[in-house]
């Protein structure tokens, strides 16, 4: 089983196979844009701008578990966010990411990568670094700005680029 076994729904509530990004690295974030948190949108959006071209997809699935930070419905999420921090890479459906309901996706990323206090998600903006085969490589707690692994990132881009896993 990998990432790529997952469908997800889009914001326009369309189902969204992730074996769309097969071959790709990817960057899977919890978000919300009342969040403290939320100025790492930027850096995501950097990230997403300068490897986009080498196969990095930044995925963000908004999430409304924690205070209540993403009040933005999903059909206004991608405007909203793209006006407020710059975002241009693809926002999906608002999802639960613990609990009863959380989302099948990040059941399994809770699973192949468990949190320095377990499983569950703690906040939002959690990101999970996924290689070119869908395997979860790397968890970072919502304090790691996501430019402060960009070196991981290039090695895993770099091993997609080779064929070899770079874990």
């Amino acid at each position: 089983m990998s990432v790529f076994d997952f469908t997800v729904k889009t914001s326009r509530g369309e189902a969204k196979p992730l074996a769309d990004y097969r071959g790709q690295v990817l960057l899977i974030v919890n978000t919300a844009t009342k969040c403290g948190f939320a100025p790492q949108f930027r850096e995501l959006q950097q990230l997403h701008e300068k490897y986009k071209d080498q196969g990095l997809t930044v995925l963000g699935f908004p999430c409304n578990q924690f205070r209540e930070q993403e009040p933005v419905k999903d059909s206004e999420m991608q405007e909203t966010c793209q006006i407020n921090f710059g975002a241009t890479f693809p926002l999906l459906g608002k999802i639960d990411v613990n609990g009863q309901n959380a989302d099948p996706l990040y059941r399994y990323l809770k699973k192949e990568a468990p949190g320095f206090f377990g499983s569950s998600i703690k906040w939002n903006f959690t990101k999970f670094l996924v290689d070119a085969e869908g395997r979860v490589v790397k968890r970072y707690s919502p304090a790691t700005k996501p430019l402060k692994f960009e070196a991981h990132i290039q090695k895993l881009l770099a091993g997609a680029k080779k064929g070899t896993p770079t874990g």
